[in-house]
Order: structure tokens, then sequence, then C-alpha cells
């Protein structure tokens, strides 16, 4: 019998959840926090080898990747970038000794990078989203990178315009068995895809039906669905179906993001951060939308509801059962939800006043399996026997 771990990246290191029980999601258990505290923005997982990948930081930290061999029980870091705190250190040996720390040599991407936003692992490579808006790949599981030139150097990105959270490469997205293709989400830079395995890219933010202009700059025109991508998954199957949650709406695409469709009608608003997609149905996917940019960013109505659609989008529906009806002010951040692989499908999210929801039904019922954690920044799921 399988059984789910989920994986918790917070403000305030990675945690670790696994399920026990009959069908192996119940009886959760917590463990954690790992990585020495750091700001933990995405977790990744290999079901071969089980290894673990965390990546994060900040400009007190600096930037690194964690690795983890034995499914979170020890944990090396990949120092990426360096922090002010490996400033003050190198400046200060009476500090550095009173902390018991020997400064290293400066980290390799410092004045590059600040923090690792998102990880992807596939077919022998480890992929990291950086901000601001960088690609670093890595051939030897996460204990050496080397930076994408392609998309360091790609033309144009001087006009790149930070979101709120500055330039982040947040969302990074393969196809299992088809190395060469890649796709990224940059805030506020749109989507960019790769057929050549990242040696070069292009974009891809056309709209596949003509709209009025939205009221939002964020939302792009009648042209281009907006920059300000929010996340994006890739559906299951051979064709390249793809979901956004951008700042202006829900998209999805059917041929791996040349043409984007408006899917966003019969939800409660035009905003929110994550989406999640079922492992086995192209057309059940999963939102959480918020009421609003700039009204608070918490559910409609202060009343939760994951909304799913079993196609593809045309027809949405709320599911509430177990979620907080009244009073509910948390947001759900952009690499905050997921799913697993066991029939039926489970659905977790997770928020920033540091709860986890999961249901095992595929939506229709939820339970609170986690709560005062610190900030959660993103869920991530591995199933093992």
């Amino acid at each position: 019998m399988d059984s789910v771990t989920i994986l918790i990246g917070t403000t305030k290191g990675a945690f670790r959840l696994d399920g026990g029980g009959p069908g192996g999601r119940g009886d959760w258990t917590l463990r954690g926090p790992f990585c020495d505290g750091w700001a933990i923005n995405h977790v990744a997982a290999d079901p071969t080898t089980g290894t673990l990948w965390a990546g994060g930081g900040s400009g007190f930290s600096g930037a690194g990747v964690w690795r983890s061999e034995d499914r979170g029980e020890s944990w090396t870091l990949a120092k990426l970038a360096d922090g002010e705190f490996d400033a003050w250190v190198r400046a200060d040996p009476d500090l550095a000794a009173t902390l018991g720390i020997a400064p290293g040599d400066p980290a390799p991407f410092s004045g590059t990078i600040e923090a690792v936003w998102s990880l992807h692992a596939a077919d022998g490579l480890l992929f990291a989203g950086a901000k601001p808006a960088q690609l670093l790949r890595s051939a030897d599981g996460g204990r050496s990178w080397t930076l994408v030139d392609s998309l360091a150097g790609y033309p144009g990105r001087d006009a790149w315009n930070p979101g709120a959270a500055g330039l982040t490469l947040h969302t990074i997205v393969g196809a299992p068995g088809a190395p060469e293709k890649l796709w990224l989400g940059i805030s506020a830079a749109g989507v960019f895809a790769s057929e050549d395995g990242g040696e070069s890219w292009e974009p891809r933010t056309r709209r596949s039906n003509a709209m009025p202009a939205p009221a939002h700059t964020a939302g792009g025109d009648g042209s281009h669905v907006g920059s300000c991508v929010h996340n994006m998954v890739r559906a299951p199957g051979a064709r390249d179906v793809l979901y956004q949650q951008n700042h202006h709406g829900v998209f999805r695409s059917r041929d791996g993001g040349r043409n984007w469709d408006d899917i966003t009608a019969g939800l409660p608003s035009t905003f929110g951060f994550p989406v999640a997609v079922h492992p086995r149905d192209p057309d059940t996917l999963w939102v959480l939308p918020l009421n609003g940019d700039t009204e608070g960013r918490y559910p409609p109505g202060a009343a939760a509801a994951v909304w799913r659609s079993r196609d593809g989008g045309e027809r949405w529906e709320a599911q509430r059962d177990g979620l907080p009806g009244r009073d509910c002010f948390f947001t759900v951040l952009r690499q905050a939800m997921a799913t697993d692989t066991l029939d039926p499908a489970g659905v977790y999210f997770g928020t920033n006043t540091g709860s986890v929801f999961a249901s095992d039904d595929e939506g229709a019922r939820w339970s609170e399996i986690a709560r005062h954690l610190p900030t959660i920044l993103c869920v991530e799921t591995a199933a093992h026997a």
C-alpha cells in the first residue's frame, strides 16, 4: 500500500507530513523544521531514488538548494549566492568565532541571484529558477550548478518588469519522456518555452480568442494574456495541455502555450495563485480563487472554497465541505497546492496562516491535517511504498 508524504516549504524551513493508517493518507505525522530555518520557496522529490531538494534563501541568508538522500533525515546545502550574513562573518572574525562558523569562499552566483524560487527534476537533470529571473541547471543531483546562458542573455530581458515579489522565475514545467520540452513562468514577464532542452526560448502569451482588453494592465490585452503569470501546470498525457493562473484569470492551452483560452467564466473572481491538475485526467483541475489583487487576497466573501472543473475549465463547481465557511482571511500562494498519484487522487493546499488542508476524494471533502506552521510557501507530494 502506498502512503503519501507532503513536502512543505515555509518561511522558517522545510517540513514533512507523513501519512499512515488505512489508505496511507491519515494519522499524519509532522517532521521538521529542516534546512536551518531558511525560507524555502519550493521543494521537489525524485520518486526513483527518494532524493529530496529544497530551494530558497533570502537577502540575509543567501541563496541555495538543500539536498537530502535519506527522505529528509539529513540535509546538505549547495550554496549558490551569498547574503548579508556571509558578509558579516567575513568582516568580523570575532562574530564568526562566537557563532562557531568558519567563513567560506564566496558562493558562485553571488551578485547574480538572491534566492531560489522553483525546482524541477526530470531525466537526470535538476533545474532551479531564481530571483531575479535566472535559470540554473545541475547534472549531478544538485551538488554543482551552471547558469543557463540562453535565458540569462535572452534579448530584451532588460525590459522585464518585476512583480510585487520581484522578478522571479517561480515555475518550471516539463513533459515526461520529452526532456527537450520546458516551460517557465516568470513574474512579471510571462510564459517562456524551450523545445531544445533550454538552448533557446520563445515567449508564449498569445490569446486564442479575441476579448476586450482587461481593466488591469497585468491582465494583458486583447491579443496577449497577462505577463504576471502566477502558476502553471502541464496536464498528463501526450498532448501538451497547460493551465495557468495569472493576474487576470485562469487560462488553458491545448498546444503547449502557443494559444491560450480564457476559462475564468464561472469562477467567483479573476484573481488567485495556485492551480493543480489531476495526475491522470487532463480535464480535471483545481484552483483556489481569492477576492482580488488589492481587496485583501483572501477567499471571496471570507468563505473558503476550492473550485474544480471536470471538463478542462468549461464549467466549475465549488468544493467547500470541511473548509472554513466564514471569517476566513487566509491566502494560498502560487506553489501551495498539489495532488498525489493515488486513486482517487488526493488534493492538498497550505495557507499563509500555517494550515494544511487535505482531501482524499478529489476535493469532495476536506480536513485540516496541520496547523500553526509558519507561512506556507509551497506544498508538494511524494508517494512511496
